[in-house]
C-alpha cells in the first residue's frame, strides 16, 4: 500500500552553511510541520554564525531550469521565497509565479547583504525588481517592521505613496502582508496582518532574544505548510503562530556568533 504524500513546499533560497536560514533550515521546519520540502538554489554563502563572507549567485538559467524540472514532475501546494540576489533572478521567480498562480507563494523579506559581497550587483535594483516583479505575484509577505521603516526613510518605496510600509508594499501589489514588532501602543508590539480590502488582525508578539539570526525565518516557513495544507491566509498566519509560540526560547548559540533557533521541533 502506497503512503499517503505529504504536502509539497518549494523553497528558493541561499544555502547557509551554518543551517540558520534559507536552506536547509527550512527543510527541517517544514518536516516538523508534516510537510516535504522541494529545494531550488538562488545562491551558496560563506558564512558561519557571526558573519556573511561572500555570496555566489546562481545563474537564472539554473534557478529556472531547477524550479521547473520540480514543478513538472510533482504538485506543489505552496511555494516560499527567500533572499534573491540578482534583478535577473527575481525576473525568473516572477515568471514561475506567473505560470503557476494557483499556487501560494510567500515571499520573506529580508535586509540584503553589502554589495561588497557580491560582484556588478545594485541591491537597489534588486530591491526594485523585487517589489515591481514579485510582489504582485505574492499571496503574503512576511517582513520585519523596523527593516521596512528603516527602508521607507531611505526611500525604497519610489513607487508607492502610502502611510507605511506595509502598506508601501499593498500598492505594489501584494495580497497580504504581515510584519513583526509593528507598534499596537506604546511599549507594546505586534504580528500585524493587513489585506488588499483593508482586513487587519493582530497577534501579541516579543522581541526575539538578542544577536538571534533568522527570527522571522520559521514563520515564514510554517505558513507556507499551512497554506500548503489548503488553510486561507488568516488563518494560516494564526495556526503557525500557535504552533511557533515557543520558538524563541528554544534557540542555542553554537559558535562565536549569533544564537541559532532550535528548528527540529514544532
Amino acid at each position: 500500500m502506497q503512503a499517503s504524500i505529504p504536502p509539497l513546499v518549494l523553497i528558493f533560497g541561499p544555502f547557509d552553511p551554518s543551517g540558520s536560514s534559507s536552506l536547509p533550515a527550512d527543510a527541517v521546519t517544514c518536516a516538523a510541520m508534516g510537510c516535504h520540502a522541494l529545494s531550488t538554489l538562488t545562491a551558496i554563502l560563506v558564512q558561519d554564525t557571526a558573519s556573511t563572507e561572500d555570496v555566489q549567485p546562481i545563474a537564472p538559467e539554473l534557478i529556472d531550469d531547477q524550479a521547473r524540472c520540480l514543478l513538472e514532475d510533482m504538485t506543489v501546494q505552496a511555494i516560499k521565497v527567500g533572499p534573491l540576489y540578482t534583478t535577473e533572478s527575481v525576473s525568473v521567480l516572477a515568471q514561475i509565479a506567473a505560470d503557476y498562480t494557483h499556487v501560494p507563494l510567500v515571499l520573506h523579506l529580508g535586509r540584503l547583504p553589502d554589495e561588497s559581497l557580491i560582484a556588478d550587483i545594485d541591491t537597489e535594483d534588486v530591491q526594485l525588481a523585487l517589489f515591481e516583479l514579485l510582489l504582485p505575484q505574492t499571496d503574503i509577505v512576511v517582513a520585519d517592521h523596523h527593516l521596512l521603516e528603516q527602508w521607507q526613510s531611505q526611500g525604497v518605496f519610489t513607487g508607492a505613496d502610502a502611510g507605511t510600509p506595509a502598506q508601501a508594499l499593498l500598492q505594489y501589489g501584494a495580497k497580504w502582508v504581515l510584519t513583526s514588532g509593528a507598534p499596537l501602543r506604546p511599549g507594546h508590539g505586534s504580528y500585524l496582518l493587513q489585506g488588499q480590502d483593508n482586513q487587519t488582525a493582530n497577534w501579541a508578539w516579543q522581541a526575539p532574544p538578542s544577536r538571534l539570526n533568522d527570527a522571522d525565518g520559521p514563520l515564514a516557513c510554517a505558513i507556507t505548510a499551512q497554506l500548503a495544507r489548503g488553510l486561507g491566509v488568516q488563518q494560516a498566519v494564526e495556526t503557525a503562530l500557535s504552533l511557533l509560540a515557543t520558538l524563541g526560547s528554544r534557540s542555542f548559540q553554537p559558535g562565536m556568533g549569533h544564537r541559532l533557533i532550535n528548528r527540529s521541533t514544532p
